[in-house]
C-alpha cells in the first residue's frame, strides 16, 4: 500500500482520474471524493473502472459532449448503480477466469448521492453486497436530493430544514433520525465498510486504499455538504465537517469483517448545538421556541451512538468474521 509520499509523487507526475471542466457549485465537496478515491486507485497501480448514479456528481460531470472522467465510466439511472457496477465486475471475472483478457489491475467503483443510496438504490447496494461482488461503492453524503432542489432523504438529519419538510410552526422539520447506513451495509457481514470526511484527506485515502485491496464489496460514506443548501460559505465545507467529527455527529470509523474500529478519536469535545448553529439550514429551527429540547435530545442521540461506537471496538477486537462457510 503506498503512503502519502508515493501519492503526492503520482499526482505530480500522472493525469488525475477525475478533471476540472465540471459544472457543480463552486465550494461542492462531491469532487473531491471523486478526485481521491480515483487518485488512491491509480497511485496503487489499478485501472478504475467508474460507474455513477444520476445526481449531483453525474450531470454536473458529463455535461454532452464534455467529461471530466479520465477513467472508464458508466452512467446509469438514480436507483441501480449498484446493479449497474456488480454486472461490470461480473463480467469482467468471466472473461478473466476464462483467460479472455490478462489485466487484472481493473478495479470498479461505484459513486452515488444519498438519495440513491439510503433510499432508492438501497435493494440494488444490498443485492450487490449480499453476491460477495469486488466492487468499492462510495456515497458522497450531502443529507438529501440536492440535485433536485433540497428536498429530504432518509439521510437528513431530524431538524434540517428541507422543502418537503420544512421547518415550521407545526413541526420541526424531518422528524425522523438519519439512517445509519455504515450499520445497515456492515450488517451484510462480509463486507470493509467505513466514514470519512472532507476534512481527513488521508484518512479517506487510508480507508480507500484498505477498500481497494478487500476482496468483495467495499462501502465508503464520505460526509460531503452541500454548500447551496446547507446555507454555508462556499469554502467551508471541510471546516463544516471537522465540525460534525468533534461533536460526535459523525464519528470516523471502519467496519472490517465484523471488526469496529474508531479512527480519531478527538480528546475534547464541542456540543451538538455548535454545530448546528454552523449550518444555515437549522436558522428556522434556532427560532422556535423548542429549539433546546430539540438540540438536549440530539445531545443524547450522538452521545449515545458514540459510547455504543466505542462498546463494538471494545468486544469485536482481534475477531473477524468469516467470508465463507
Amino acid at each position: 500500500m503506498p503512503n502519502i509520499r508515493d501519492i503526492v509523487g503520482y499526482v505530480e507526475t500522472h493525469d488525475w482520474g477525475f478533471t476540472q471542466g465540471h459544472r457543480l457549485c463552486p465550494g461542492c465537496n462531491a469532487p473531491m471524493v471523486a478526485n481521491w478515491a480515483t487518485l488512491a486507485a491509480k497511485s496503487m497501480g489499478y485501472e478504475p473502472v467508474v460507474a455513477a448514479a444520476t445526481g449531483c456528481l453525474e450531470v454536473s460531470s458529463t455535461i454532452y459532449p464534455f467529461t471530466s472522467w479520465n477513467v472508464p465510466y458508466i452512467h446509469n439511472a438514480f436507483e441501480n448503480v449498484a446493479a449497474t457496477i456488480s454486472g461490470a465486475e461480473a463480467a469482467y471475472r468471466s472473461l478473466l477466469n476464462r483467460g479472455k483478457i490478462n489485466n487484472d489491475k481493473i478495479k470498479f467503483i461505484a459513486f452515488a448521492g444519498d438519495g440513491g443510496t439510503y433510499d432508492i438504490g438501497l435493494q440494488a447496494l444490498s443485492g450487490a453486497i449480499e453476491r460477495g461482488h469486488d466492487f468499492v461503492y462510495i456515497l458522497y453524503d450531502n443529507e438529501g436530493y440536492m440535485n433536485t432542489g433540497n428536498q429530504r432523504s432518509g439521510s437528513t438529519p431530524p431538524g434540517a430544514d428541507s422543502t418537503t419538510a420544512p421547518v415550521g410552526k407545526s413541526i420541526s422539520g424531518k422528524l425522523q433520525l438519519k439512517k445509519s447506513i455504515v450499520d445497515i451495509v456492515a450488517g451484510h457481514e462480509g463486507v470493509y465498510a467505513a466514514t470519512a470526511a472532507t476534512s481527513e484527506p488521508w484518512d479517506f485515502m487510508r480507508k480507500m486504499q484498505a477498500a481497494l485491496e478487500f476482496k468483495g464489496p467495499s462501502f465508503i460514506a464520505m460526509l460531503a455538504p452541500c454548500v447551496r443548501f446547507w446555507r454555508i460559505p462556499d469554502d467551508s465545507g471541510p471546516e463544516v465537517t471537522k465540525l460534525a467529527i468533534e461533536t460526535k455527529y459523525w464519528p470516523l470509523w471502519e467496519y472490517n469483517m465484523g471488526v469496529y474500529k474508531v479512527t480519531k478519536k478527538p480528546k475534547t469535545f464541542k456540543p451538538i448545538k455548535d454545530y448546528v448553529a454552523k449550518l444555515g439550514r437549522y436558522s428556522k429551527l434556532m427560532k422556535r421556541p423548542d429549539a433546546n429540547e430539540i438540540l438536549e435530545e440530539l445531545q443524547n442521540y450522538v452521545d449515545a451512538k458514540w459510547d455504543r461506537l466505542l462498546a463494538l471496538e471494545e468486544i469485536s477486537k482481534d475477531k473477524p468474521i468469516r467470508t465463507k462457510i
